[in-house]
């Protein structure tokens, strides 16, 4: 007989709340037996959940999770084409990823700008101030 495992066996493995385990099953991820109330996951049951994790590792939406999902259950057939799938959403999140980059580097530039224009204002604000008040000081009274 395979293994089986409770909630709290994968939450504990897994170090993720019993809650989003429910969450992953209420999204069709994963199909536990159920005891009574207890549900008693497989050993493929836990297996989906590590990819499942995995896929939210590398920026995968649940919904293109299950879709990998669906492919590997319709055959074993299914393999290659979630294979071929994999590759293409690798390759679109590198490419969203590398963007990202860009925009990140971008931004850093623009703050490092706006850095410089501010502490030059601040400094002409600064002697401005030193000059106005270097000329706009009462003379002394001489008689």
């Amino acid at each position: 007989m395979s293994k089986t495992y409770s909630i709290s066996d994968l939450a504990n493995e897994f170090d993720i709340t019993t809650r989003s385990i429910r969450f992953y099953e209420d999204q069709e991820l994963l199909y536990p037996a159920r005891r009574g109330q207890t549900r008693i996951y497989s050993s493929q049951d836990r297996v989906r959940l590590k990819l499942t994790l995995r896929g939210k590792r590398l920026g995968l939406s649940l919904a293109e999770i299950r879709e990998l999902f669906e492919l590997w259950d319709e055959s074993r057939t299914g393999s290659e084409k979630q294979l071929l799938l994999m590759l293409n959403k690798i390759s679109e999140r590198r490419a969203a990823l590398e963007q990202q980059m860009k925009d990140i580097a971008m931004m850093q530039l623009e703050l490092e700008n706006a850095e410089i224009r501010c502490r030059q204002a601040l400094d002409e604000l600064h002697d401005k101030e030193a000059f106005d008040e270097k000329h706009t000081e009462a003379p002394s009274p001489t008689s």
